[in-house]
This record gives C-alpha cells, structure tokens and sequence, in this order.
C-alpha cells in the first residue's frame, strides 16, 4: 500500500517510513524541515511544503492517490508552547485542519493521528486510561486535544476512519541505530542525559526534586520508539477494517523516575553523567503512566522493547554514530 506521511522527517516519523518500507509499502514524505532532518527521508519521495498554507499543500498533493495518512507533523516543545501559544494553536491545529480538507477533497479516509499522553494533564489515578479526564495544563497538550477533536468531528460526519495514538514517553533510537532522536534543542531526558555522558551537551539539568514522588523527581511510562512505530502500522490495519474515531494509549504501564533513568543511562555508558537539579519546567505532570489495554485488545499490540535498559541501549549506540550523520545533510 502507499501511505502519506507527514512529518516524515521527523523522530518517530521516520521510524514509521523505516517500518512500512520493510513491511513492503511505499511512502511520500511531508515534511518542511522546520525540525526534521534530510537524512532521515530514507530515500523516500518527499514533498516540502507548509501545511499552513492550504493553497501550497493543495497544489503539492493535487492528483495523488493514498491508502492512508499517517500525522507526525506538529511542534512539540511543551515550555516553547506555553509561550507561543498562538504559534502552536496556527500550527498545530490550523495545520491538520488544512490537511484533513485535502484529505477529504481527494477521497483519503484513513488517519493514524500521533497524539499524546499531555492530552490528560495530572493524573487523578495512578494509570491513566482513554476515559482518564482530559484537562491538558500546557498548550502543546490543548493543540492536541483540539487536533483529536477535528478528527473525531470528521469521522462523525464524514466516512472517515482515524486512531489518535496517545504516547507517553517516546524513547530509543532503531534497532540498526541508522536513526534516532536529534532533536534541536534538546528536551528529552534519555538523549540530554547521553550527551551529558559523551561530553557533547553540557551538563544534564534535572527539572525539579520537590514533586511529591519517592525520590521527589518527576514519573514517566517509557515506550521505545520501535514499539510505537509497529503500533502505527497495527494502527492503519485496523482503519483497513473500521470506520470512525478512536483514541488509543500507548505505553508500557511502567513508571521511572528521572533520577532512575539518569541512573540507567550511567550503567549503560558505564561512568556517572554530570547533572544539577533546577527548577520545575512549566507545564509537566508529577506521573504519567499509561493503561494501554485497549491498544493491545483493539490492535493486538504489545511493546516489546520494554526493559529501561533496552532503551537506553538503543539511544546510546545511536548516540555514537549521530554526530556523523549529522553533518550529512540537514
């Protein structure tokens, strides 16, 4: 089959592209560079443009014929949003809106949404499930909401079939390491605390010790990246099958704190990471943990990769290599 992928580029988009490719389908890349990287199209078509500008988008996609679509592109940083909030809502939402028009102007019918775990705010029980309350306190988490929303709207209205895929905390980098996360600037935990580790990042900075947490660190259910991508593709297979709206979790129902994770990053690099505690980061929940049975009733998926040092493995041999292919384009 041959699937439209935006923000193809992009961390986990592009281990959806590499997925799909080894699954025998084809893809076209939507991309327009803002963060993702040119070595991570995989020598796939790829189709540069804004999807901000409905007329671009239009013209680029005029006459194509998709089986589905997969949705990675949107901004992600949750500070950057809280303070950019009109730059994330034109973005983000105005962005998927624009692609859905296409979508349906063109006859595509199929959507697998990367949503997120920010969607639900602070949790109100230990694990977080599809009916948990959504009360986002960022908003990159109220831009996805409102994303889910025009896709729920659509499959109701039109025939139209869509999965949001709720992630907790993507983590890891591909099981051959020939991609992973290069994010610019760098947020996430496992990535700063290895770059901390290869002498190349600076010191790692643990964003407050005062939550109300064992060792007063913030929570977080890992999920690697290989695990996600195989659940977008179980994603579009179910979609072959269904119509209308549906809003899975994934994650692996385990919850590390950063100080635990900073410590498998140390065991795997074999030497301690240079770190200072700071202040809380505006917009993060003390726990995110996720209940992903629906996805593995619904999909039959289930993470493989679920071992901490699994992941920090992957994301430290690919951290040896990045700095390489990161001055081969983009």
């Amino acid at each position: 089959m041959h699937f439209l992928v935006t923000g193809g580029a992009g961390y986990v988009g592009s281990h959806i592209v590499r997925t799909l490719l080894r699954q025998g389908h084809t893809t076209v890349i939507l991309d327009d560079f803002s963060t993702g990287h040119r070595w991570a199209t995989q020598g796939q078509e790829v189709v540069e443009v804004d999807l901000k500008d409905l007329p671009a988008l239009r013209a680029a996609l005029a006459g194509r014929e998709f089986h589905g679509i997969f949705h990675f592109a949107a901004k992600s940083l949750v500070g950057e949003s809280d303070e950019e909030a009109l730059l994330y809502y034109q973005n983000n939402v105005d962005g998927t809106s624009n692609l859905l028009r296409v979508a349906l102007e063109n006859g595509w019918h199929r959507c697998v949404f990367s949503s997120t775990a920010a969607v639900y705010g602070n949790p109100v029980t230990a694990t977080i499930d599809e009916d948990h309350p959504k009360a986002p306190i960022n908003v990159y988490g109220e831009t996805k909401l409102a994303m889910e929303n025009l896709l729920e709207g659509v499959c109701n209205s039109k025939s139209f079939g869509a999965v949001c895929l709720r992630y907790f905390n993507a983590a890891g980098a591909a099981d051959d390491a020939s991609i992973g996360e290069a994010h610019t600037p760098e947020t996430h935990l496992i990535p700063r605390a290895l770059k901390a580790a290869a002498g190349n990042g600076g010191d790692l900075t643990i964003f407050g010790d005062d939550y109300p947490t064992a060792d007063g660190t913030c929570i977080r259910d890992y999920i690697h990246v290989e695990d996600l991508a195989d659940a977008h593709s179980k994603a579009m297979d179910y979609l072959q099958q269904h119509s209308g709206f549906v809003a899975l979790n994934l994650g692996t129902g385990s919850g590390f704190s950063v100080k635990s994770v900073v410590n498998a990053c140390e065991k795997v690099v074999n030497r301690a990471i240079p770190h200072t505690v700071g202040p809380r980061r505006s917009g993060d929940p003390d726990s995110l943990i996720a209940d992903a049975s629906k996805a593995k009733k619904l999909l039959g998926w289930r993470p493989k990769r679920t071992d901490l040092h699994t992941i920090v493995a992957s994301a430290w041999a690919w951290e040896q290599v990045r700095p390489v292919i990161d001055t081969d384009g983009g």
